[in-house]
């Protein structure tokens, strides 16, 4: 599977295993002060930890009448 056009460049030859714990600003587009406001809010720097939110809300959203 081919996710770099997602990936910052030298994030691009992780493994993704490697990606979980890589920070916010591996993703394409998030900038490292986009990262450290993040970082700020989510009190973590892994990518992991935001999925997680992200997914849950997807979850949620599906099951809301």
């Amino acid at each position: 599977m081919n996710i770099n056009k997602f990936l910052d460049k030298k994030y691009e030859k992780m493994s993704f295993k490697e990606l979980k714990k890589a920070p916010f600003d591996a993703l394409a587009g998030v900038s490292e002060n986009d990262a450290a406001l993040m970082k700020e809010a989510f009190k973590k720097n892994e990518l992991s930890r935001f999925v997680e939110i992200a997914n849950a809300i997807v979850t949620l959203a599906a099951a809301e009448e």
